[in-house]
């Protein structure tokens, strides 16, 4: 399974009919960039945006690239795969996800292909969610879970915040039980609403989403501020991994630090993680 490295912090959705906004979505502030074929499409242009997004991903673009297809099973899914399917495709972006079944479908089209993307599965329906652990630990592409949480919200009944919590700790539950990177959290809808997509993705952060998706680029600075390492955690991290180097020589696997906090691998994998998000940072700088 490809993992990003260093990890993304926001992915652009930008509609496949829409090459204009296509192009400069690749020269946005975004890590990786989603050529949306389902939602953002009406169904009389899905075929001219799978088109659009086919020749896009001809030559190589600036940063990962990644395809939202329309739903598997559905009349448009399979010519969408085996369209944007190529050397340049950073991975599939699968919606509506219920089964494993659906994932190893679309995963048999890929390797048909001669493509070596990486899939992320969207849990927008009860069924989907129930099976979350089912549906990470499906193939060694699937590279990450997420929700679809305005279809998951419908289909659960429930509104607001509160209803979705159950949801959103059981997809990172699920991922990091099946070796999965963290779960990269939903969109925010309200574009005009800075104070709470800054809100909402501290809360996500905390939850332990790692990465946004975003629908317009104004939101994509707020979402890489918050996912990228403060000093204070940084200088955290080094001073951790840098202990762990120097207690390497006495064969255990765990150790305390001199202020007291007790240290196991779990830790030293999230310095390591907070290291790596510090480093997305750092290149974006350069």
């Amino acid at each position: 399974m490809k993992v990003p490295d260093p990890p993304i912090r926001s992915y652009l959705y930008v509609p496949g009919d829409a090459p204009r906004k296509m192009e400069k979505a690749l020269t946005s502030d975004a890590d990786a960039v989603v050529f949306d074929l389902e939602d953002a499409v009406a169904r009389e242009r899905k075929e001219d945006a799978r088109d659009a997004v086919a020749g896009l991903l001809s030559s190589v673009p600036p940063k990962p690239c990644f395809v939202r297809v329309n739903k598997p099973g559905s009349a448009f899914a399979e010519g969408d795969v085996y369209a944007v399917a190529g050397l340049h495709l950073a991975g599939l972006r699968l919606p509506k996800v219920e089964s494993a079944e659906m994932v190893l479908r679309v995963i048999e089209r890929l390797e048909g292909c001669g493509c070596d993307a990486v899939v992320q599965c969207l849990l927008e329906s009860a069924l989907g969610l129930e099976l979350a652990f089912e549906i990470a630990r499906s193939h060694e592409r699937v590279a990450g879970l997420g929700l679809g949480e305005a279809d998951l919200s419908a289909d659960l009944g429930v509104r607001g915040e509160e209803g979705l919590l159950y949801a959103r700790s059981r997809i990172v539950t699920a991922s990091r039980a099946a070796g999965l990177p963290n779960p990269v959290q939903s969109v925010y809808t309200n574009v005009k609403d800075a104070k709470g997509l800054r809100r909402s993705t501290e809360r996500g952060k905390a939850l332990g989403f790692v990465g946004r998706s975003a629908i317009h680029p104004a939101q994509v600075p707020i979402i890489n501020d918050v996912f990228t390492p403060t000093e204070e955690e940084v200088a955290g991290a080094r001073e951790l991994l840098d202990a762990l180097e120097a207690a390497a020589g006495n064969g255990s696997g765990a150790f305390a630090l001199p202020d007291g906090r007790f240290v196991d691998e779990a830790v030293v994998r999230s310095a390591r993680s907070t290291l790596a998000l510090a480093r997305r940072s750092d290149e974006e700088d350069r």
